[in-house]
């Protein structure tokens, strides 16, 4: 009698054991904020939280009894076989590991889930408790970081293929230089850019700079054929007050505003030969000092070059520096001419249409088919720019949506092909006619004897011209020294 008394005692502490754990387990499970599902060995629920209520949409009295798979869509037929193979090693593991798993609401929608399976033993049976988390805003945040970031490599192929720093086309001789940007960028190296007026050399410049470290610093830009030549090395280095008559402040130069960042020297070649070496001297020692002043001052430029003459046939003529010449040329990039890259015409045609229409409040739809061709057909002496040009005068000829383009300003195919060798021969005819004045006049230009009075022209209109067309003093004044 004793022995069971003792085992009716045991039996009672495990029943109220049982009881407490009862009494702590039910207010944690119908608290739990994710949804919780039971099923028995047959796969029918037998119980579920508030939480599993809210998110299939269903009572608890209308899922008590129910298969579980009234909870699952369709699509997931297999998972019936999928329980019994459960039911013969149960283990708490996750449901449809590496795979995506829905449920179904009681309104037929479904939601993106993750269930975690644990086996438990009630009543001498195997139940599985199947936690149920809704992660619609973890896939919703996911998406939006995908989209992101598929935007950001979009843009990036985009700027890099076609639209490049604003350098629009998808040649293969566009890529080449597009390549060569990349390549060189990030580094610090000397660019020497080449290539015929209108081809966007400033443009390849600009891309160089806002792709490498400096970009958050200035770009400084100098147009070396635009400033009198007198004038040039005080916009370059700067100049001290009282340096020159005329000299009534401080100036700081273009060298020094570009400090830590990029001085882009477009027309290189029109810089002075007796001011080349000043500039070899700041690239090399990276210090120079201003006009009038002794005092050096360090400085950290990275230098890109443009220009549209034959820098190599100048070093020969001794119209350029040979030593400045092959510091400035440590990563040549030679921009292709329009002519070259014909398959970029409809790309650049539809670019500056558009472009140019948004800002005169146009709405241009068609571009004429035997427009495009003439477009394609010319040679395009003046390249891009003059692209563009043409481009923005049809958008303002044009009143409807079809765009008028001035063709009568194209001239026939024959002597489109004609056009670089008609050119050429034109500047050539016209630098001999100017040496020829020169000589006469003794190589005074100004003056109402001058060389500018006798062509008809002004002083400053026949300096350009001669800075044009590479004429220097050498050419015409025999008493020059070689």
């Amino acid at each position: 009698m004793a022995g069971i008394a003792s085992k009716n005692t045991a039996l009672k502490g495990v029943a109220d054991a049982l009881a407490d754990a009862q009494r702590v387990f039910d207010p944690l499970f119908e608290a739990l904020p994710d949804g919780v599902v039971v099923t028995n060995a047959r796969g029918e629920i037998v119980r579920v939280n508030p939480q599993a209520e809210t998110l299939f949409g269903y009572s608890r009295e209308e899922l008590l009894g129910r298969p579980v798979e009234l909870l699952i869509p369709d699509r997931f037929h297999q998972h019936r076989h999928q329980r019994q193979t459960y039911q013969q090693q149960p283990q708490r593991r996750p449901m449809g590991a590496r795979s995506e798993l829905f449920a179904r609401r009681k309104d037929g929608s479904e939601f993106p889930v993750d269930i975690m399976l644990s086996p438990v033993q009630m009543n001498g049976e195997t139940m599985v408790i199947a936690v149920v988390r809704d992660v619609t805003e973890r896939k919703r945040a996911q998406e939006a970081l995908r989209l992101a970031e598929e935007k950001a490599y979009l843009e990036e192929e985009l700027r890099t293929e076609y639209n490049f720093e604003e350098i629009v086309g998808e040649s293969a001789a566009l890529k080449r230089v597009l390549s060569q940007i990349e390549m060189v960028a990030p580094t610090d190296a000397t660019v020497l850019v080449l290539g015929e007026t209108g081809t966007g050399k400033e443009l390849v410049a600009r891309a160089i700079h806002h792709l490498s470290a400096r970009r958050e610093r200035t770009f400084v830009k100098l147009n070396c054929a635009a400033i009198p030549s007198g004038l040039l090395e005080s916009e370059l280095f700067g100049h001290e007050k009282g340096a020159f008559t005329g000299a009534i402040s401080q100036k700081i130069g273009r060298l020094e505003l570009a400090h830590q960042g990029t001085l882009f020297l477009d027309e290189v070649g029109d810089i002075p030969l007796e001011l080349q070496p000043k500039l070899l001297r700041a690239l090399q020692e990276k210090e120079f000092e201003r006009l009038g002043s002794t005092r050096t001052i360090p400085v950290d430029v990275r230098l890109i070059a443009a220009t549209n003459r034959d820098l190599a046939g100048m070093v020969k003529d001794h119209r350029f520096r040979s030593d400045l010449y092959y510091r400035l040329r440590v990563f040549p990039i030679n921009v292709p001419p329009l002519r070259e890259r014909r398959d970029d015409i409809p790309i650049l045609v539809h670019h500056f249409v558009q472009k140019h229409a948004r800002r005169m409040s146009r709405q241009i739809e068609i571009i004429p088919p035997e427009a495009m061709q003439a477009l394609e057909r010319w040679p395009w002496p003046g390249n891009v720019r003059e692209l563009e040009n043409l481009m923005e005068r049809a958008v303002i000829l044009s009143r409807t949506p079809v765009l008028r383009v001035p063709l009568a300003e194209l001239s026939s195919a024959e002597q489109a092909e004609r056009a670089p060798a008609t050119l050429s021969t034109l500047q050539a005819a016209e630098r001999e006619h100017i040496l020829r004045v020169l000589r006469g006049t003794g190589g005074v230009i100004a003056g109402p004897k001058g060389a500018a009075a006798r062509l008809g022209l002004k002083r400053t209109t026949l300096n350009s011209k001669m800075r044009r067309l590479g004429i220097t003093r050498r050419d015409f004044d025999r008493n020059s020294s070689a």
